[in-house]
C-alpha cells in the first residue's frame, strides 16, 4: 500500500494536527478560531481529526500572575493545571459553532511507552473518533516530571499519528516552512518537499517560535516529521495562519513524504 501523497491531503481520512503554544496564546489567542474552522470543515467533510495542542502553561501565566515561563516543575504544574482548563474551554466553545463535541486526552511519555496505558489510549482514541467526537491531546504537564516528559509536542503529535494510524500529520508554526537556513537570514529558501529518508544534509535548522513560551522549534519538527513518516503518515510542516489552505491541498509549508 503507497502512502499518502501531497496531491492526496485534501481527501487524507485521518489526520493529526499539531499546535503549539506561541500560536494560540497571548496575543495570538484569536488564532483558535481560525483553527477551528480549519478543523471543522476537514471535520464536515468525513475526516477524523486529532488536535495536539500545546498551550496550557502558556494560556495559565497569566492567572498565576506570571510574566515569562516558569522555570521550577511544580509552578509550571500549576499554571499548567489552570491553563488546560481554560485551554479546553476556549476550544469548546469555538467548536459549538459546528455542533462538534471535543474530548480531553491528558498523556504522558510512559502511557505511551507501556504496553497496557498504550492500548487503553489506543482503545479510548478509536471510540473517540468513531464516535465523531475530536479527541484535544496534550502532554499530562501537572503530573509529568522532567524524567518522563515527551520533551515537545512534536514529538508528543508523531506519536500519536503512529497510535491512531494516522494518514497526515501537520505541524504548525509561527513560520509558514522548513528553510534551508533560519528564515529571517539573507539567502534563506525554502524547502517545498523532502523525500523519505533525505537527511536534509547541508540546511541549518534553527529554532521557531516565540521565545520564553512554546518548548518546540525546527528542529523538533523535523524530528518529529521523520517518527511520523516512517510510521507511514505523510507530513505538513507550515503556519497555524495558514492550516486551512493546508487542509485543503494548497501547496504551501513543506511535505514529508511517507515510507513507502
Amino acid at each position: 500500500m503507497t502512502g499518502l501523497t501531497r496531491d492526496g491531503i485534501g481527501s487524507a481520512r485521518r489526520i493529526v494536527v499539531k499546535v503549539g503554544s506561541s500560536s494560540i496564546s497571548g496575543e495570538h489567542v484569536g488564532q483558535i478560531e481560525k483553527l477551528v474552522d480549519a478543523l471543522a470543515e476537514a471535520h464536515e467533510r468525513g475526516a477524523e481529526v486529532v488536535l495536539v495542542s500545546s498551550g496550557a502553561i502558556a494560556t495559565g501565566m497569566p492567572y498565576l500572575r506570571l510574566g515569562e515561563r516558569p522555570d521550577d516543575l511544580a509552578t509550571q504544574q500549576a499554571a499548567a493545571s489552570v491553563g488546560q482548563n481554560i485551554l479546553i474551554y476556549r476550544y469548546q466553545e469555538s467548536l459549538r459553532r459546528y455542533g462538534i463535541v471535543a474530548g480531553q486526552v491528558l498523556l504522558t511519555a510512559g502511557d505511551l511507552e507501556n504496553t497496557t496505558p498504550r492500548v487503553n489510549a489506543q482503545r479510548a482514541m478509536e471510540r473517540l473518533l468513531g464516535l465523531r467526537i475530536l479527541p484535544i491531546v496534550n502532554e499530562n504537564d501537572t503530573v509529568a516530571t522532567h524524567e518522563i516528559r515527551f520533551g515537545d509536542n512534536d514529538r508528543l503529535a508523531a506519536l500519536v499519528a503512529e497510535l491512531v494510524g494516522a494518514e497526515l500529520l501537520v505541524l504548525l508554526s509561527d513560520v509558514d516552512a522548513l528553510y534551508t537556513k533560519p528564515p529571517h537570514l539573507e539567502g534563506a529558501e525554502r524547502i517545498s518537499h523532502v523525500p523519505y529518508g533525505d537527511e536534509l544534509a547541508g540546511v541549518q535548522i534553527g529554532s521557531v517560535g516565540r521565545e520564553g513560551v512554546g518548548t518546540g522549534g525546527a528542529e523538533t519538527k523535523v524530528s518529529a516529521a521523520r517518527i511520523a513518516a516512517a510510521s507511514g503518515a505523510g507530513v505538513l510542516i507550515t503556519a497555524t495562519a495558514l492550516v486551512r489552505e493546508a487542509l485543503r491541498g494548497d501547496e504551501l509549508g513543506t511535505w514529508f513524504e511517507p515510507a513507502p
